[in-house]
């Protein structure tokens, strides 16, 4: 399945590509992300919590640099993730590039994701992986945001530094509770008035 996503944050594009690339600090800002390893600069191996209801995964894998374009501010990620018991695999192609937006910059941000096993289950629901994506990603750009804001605030003249800080899984329950607020706001919007 493919979607879309934005994120807005509060830096021109040369220094928001900066701390975007900079995969050891942004991985503390992703929810339930934890990063294992560095294995070259391209290359990432980490984990990701995620609870759906009363299952809890954690899918293990590897994200890796397949392109990046620094002039143009695009770059390509591609990632597999296994949950250690065997519940599911997932395989995604990221795509992802940075457009100035007001005083900021805006990352636009498009996935490409194949789900297997008993994971791809969980989220058969409409919507429901979409939804979780833009979760993530507003979780992700609301720590991000903060982050950055601290940094800024202690050190004005420093580069923007982002502290660690522990990541909770993503909440299946709050997820299924958006999911359902937002199909009954598009079931009143597509009803057609009364006369």
């Amino acid at each position: 399945m493919e979607f879309d996503n934005t994120l807005d944050v509060p830096l021109p594009p040369a220094q928001a590509w900066k701390v975007l690339l900079d995969i050891e600090r942004v991985a503390r800002c992703i929810p339930g992300a934890k990063l294992t390893e560095v294995v070259d600069a391209q290359t990432y191996k980490g984990k990701v919590a995620v609870r759906l209801g009363p299952v809890a995964l954690t899918l293990a894998g590897q994200a890796r640099f397949e392109n990046i374009d620094h002039e143009q501010h695009k770059a390509r990620v591609r990632a597999q993730g296994a949950d250690p018991k065997g519940r599911g695999s997932s395989e995604s192609v990221i795509d992802f590039r940075l457009e100035p937006s007001g005083t900021g910059t805006r990352v636009v941000i498009h996935t490409d994701l194949k789900l297997s096993g008993a994971i791809a289950q969980y989220g058969r629901g409409a919507g429901i992986v979409q939804s979780f994506a833009s979760q993530v990603i507003t979780q992700f750009g609301e720590s991000l945001k903060s982050q950055l804001a601290q940094a800024a605030a202690t050190a004005p003249e420093q580069a923007p530094a982002v502290a660690s800080a522990p990541n909770k899984p993503i909440s299946g329950f709050t997820l299924v509770l958006k999911t359902l607020c937002s199909a009954i706001v598009q079931l009143f919007r597509r009803k057609p008035p009364q006369s």
